[in-house]
């Protein structure tokens, strides 16, 4: 299979879920044009609560349709747009992938910077859904599952069905963490 798009995703209010739309536009070094997460600095109001000056390294939003395969088959029904995500993809494994990999997807770019780490609002908007995304491994080590974030690095539209690369950066690799 290729890796793809399945379905592109914003919203100009801080909401929990984003809209679906025919297509995107990602603004080089600010995010996804007309979302309430897009600027150079932080935007979510957590973090703007922190330090508003923080560059913002969470502008694109991307979770593999792989994981709402998941959740529907563990009694949760959710579709795309639904987990707040820009960018919904199949086949291609977003949480393997090491930090400063770069997707070039339709005509943007965008560099992976960490991991999305999930709040209570997963639980508000479906009971339950938080452990589903946020699990502990055997080790006793939390695995984050609720998809990766991202900065813009060449703006561009992006349409369900753009095909996406992959770039790896050079070695040493390092693993995503939360952002």
């Amino acid at each position: 299979m290729r890796p793809r798009v399945v379905a592109v995703h914003s919203s100009a209010t801080h909401s929990f879920s984003k809209s679906s739309r025919e297509s995107i536009t990602l603004l080089e070094g600010l995010g996804v044009d007309g979302d309430a997460h897009c600027g150079p600095t932080v935007q979510h109001r957590s973090r703007v609560a922190a330090d508003p000056s923080q560059p913002n390294v969470r502008q694109v939003h991307l979770i593999h349709g792989e994981l709402f395969d998941a959740l529907r088959d563990a009694g949760h029904p959710v579709a795309p747009g639904d987990l707040g995500e820009n960018i919904t993809t199949r086949d291609v494994d977003l949480l393997s992938l090491p930090v400063g990999a770069r997707l070039t997807v339709g005509d943007a770019v965008v560099t992976i910077t960490g991991l999305r780490n999930p709040c209570q609002q997963i639980n508000d908007f479906q009971p339950g859904l938080l452990k589903e995304v946020v699990t502990t491994d055997d080790d006793g080590h939390v695995i984050r599952l609720a998809g990766v974030m991202g900065i813009a690095s060449r703006g561009g539209e992006v349409v369900a069905g753009d095909a996406i690369s992959v770039d790896l950066p050079p070695l040493p690799h390092f693993p995503l963490t939360r952002v």
